[in-house]
Order: C-alpha cells, then sequence, then structure tokens
C-alpha cells in the first residue's frame, strides 16, 4: 500500500551491475518527483556509486551528469601493465575525490552502507558511519571487479567488488520497508543465446550471460531468506552491457515509471 511508504521509513537498496546501474537514476528520478526521500542507503558496486552520491546531498540531475563525463571511457580509464587488474583506478579516484572530497562515511547527510569483498578471506564488508574511512576509499572497494580494476587497500585489508557476496544488500537493510532496485534481477535476461557471426563474440556474451545468472541466483537468495517487506524494481537490462556507458540516456530510462507500476501494486 502506498500509504506505509513514507519519507524516511525505507531502506533504498541498490544493486551493482556496471553501466546497468544507470537505470538506477530513472527510479531515483521518480523518489524526487514523489518527494520521497530514504532513510538509509545501502549500494554494492555501481549502486554503491550512485548511493554515496544520493547520500551526500546531489540531485538525480547532477548525478546523471557526472555519469555522462563516464560516457568518454578515456576520462577514466587508465591501463595498467602490472598487478592484478586491466585498469589502474588513479584515474578514477581523482574522479571521486572531486565528486566526494574529503567526506567520511559518518559525514553523510542519509545514512550510508557501501558493500565490499575481503579479497584475502572471501568475508563481507559493509562499510558505515562507524567506520572512519573516507567515501571515495569506499566506493573505489565496492567496485573492484577482480582482472578488471585494482583491488582497494583499507587499513590493511584488501578489497574487492561487493558483488562477490551480495550484489543486491536487502540483508543490510535496517527498515523493515525496503525500496530495492536490481539491474541484475529477472529482467536483465533475454531468451535467445547469442549467434554472432564470430566466435569469440558469443563466448564473451556467454561469459556475461552466465554471471549474469551466478548474481541472480545469489540474490534470489537473499530476497527468499528476507523477512522484510521488499519493493523490487527490476529494469529491463537485458539490451544493454555492463560497459555501456555511452548509452548512459538510454540506460537511465530503463528506470523511469517503474515506481509507480511497483507502489500501485501494492508491494509495501
Amino acid at each position: 500500500m502506498t500509504e506505509k511508504f513514507h519519507p524516511g521509513k525505507f531502506s533504498l537498496v541498490l544493486s551493482g551491475g556496471g553501466a546497468l546501474g544507470i537505470a538506477h537514476l530513472g527510479v531515483l528520478h521518480d523518489l524526487e518527483q514523489r518527494g520521497l526521500t530514504p532513510g538509509e542507503i545501502v549500494g554494492t558496486s555501481m549502486g554503491g556509486i550512485i548511493g554515496a552520491c544520493v547520500a551526500v546531498g546531489m540531485q538525480e540531475r547532477e548525478i546523471f551528469a557526472h555519469i555522462q563525463h563516464f560516457s568518454g571511457v578515456f576520462n577514466w580509464i587508465q591501463f595498467s601493465f602490472s598487478g592484478n587488474a586491466v585498469v589502474d583506478t588513479r584515474k578514477i579516484a581523482g574522479i571521486f575525490e572531486g565528486m566526494f572530497h574529503d567526506t567520511r562515511m559518518s559525514g553523510t547527510r542519509i545514512p550510508l552502507k557501501i558493500i565490499a569483498t575481503n579479497l584475502r578471506n572471501g568475508d563481507k564488508r559493509v562499510f558505515d558511519a562507524d567506520d572512519d574511512i573516507s567515501i571515495k576509499d569506499a566506493v573505489l572497494a565496492t567496485m573492484a571487479i577482480p582482472g578488471i580494476f585494482a583491488e582497494h587497500i583499507i587499513e590493511g585489508d584488501i578489497y574487492g567488488d561487493g558483488f562477490l557476496c551480495e550484489n543486491l544488500g536487502v540483508e543490510e537493510a535496517t527498515f523493515a520497508n525496503v525500496l530495492a532496485v536490481d539491474v541484475l534481477g529477472k529482467n536483465a535476461f533475454s531468451n535467445a543465446l547469442p549467434t554472432n557471426t564470430f566466435k569469440t563474440m558469443n563466448i564473451l556474451e556467454m561469459f556475461e550471460r552466465s554471471m549474469r545468472l551466478l548474481i541472480y541466483n545469489q540474490t534470489r537468495t537473499f530476497l527468499s531468506n528476507s523477512g522484510k517487506r521488499i519493493c523490487l524494481v527490476e529494469p529491463a537490462t537485458n539490451g544493454f552491457k555492463t560497459f555501456h556507458f555511452h548509452k548512459a540516456a538510454e540506460i537511465r530510462a530503463l528506470g523511469l515509471g517503474l515506481l509507480d507500476g511497483a507502489l500501485s501494486g501494492g508491494c509495501l
């Protein structure tokens, strides 16, 4: 029931998904239009980056402007020829420093939780206001896809992307009412398998499909074991790739209008 959905009385949970996470912005736009503000934000990977932006007080249009800057891949890509990853994150760190400055996890307007994975032992790590670290460090940890982005060291521990343990952080939600936006949900898959002329493309697409299925099944387990009232929004991201930052406007549009549908369905 929509009357149960009050500002400050729900947790907003944003999933990871690379460029697919831009669809979160469409939902954020609709939340702003309704004047709804979450009591906390939980984010993983791209959802952690966008969630951090909201938590420090950015409006959706400001966040979209930052995302559009990412559409120029060479604005943030710096290839690494050593270490364990293809991309050196020093350029990205500079961008985050410009966005978040020296704001710490305890200094947000809205309480923020960012999920990362300890790469030494596989444990889930949830950074929140109790951690005296910068937001920049937390987001660099949650987005560090192993082998793609360089792992991030915080207080001697080595962290990688939060999707390895919980891509949709419903387990970390404080409130009984949860608005969860999953860009790697049931609508992230097409029915057909790839049929490209070149086998290499088919292999790459099958690998990405496998990763999406792995994450989707992980999320279904968390959802089925949750005792919270979860309003689940799943944008139809099946027509886009996780690296399609240059299609930011189209992906953002996938999240528009879904909030009204979810609330009218009485999921809360």
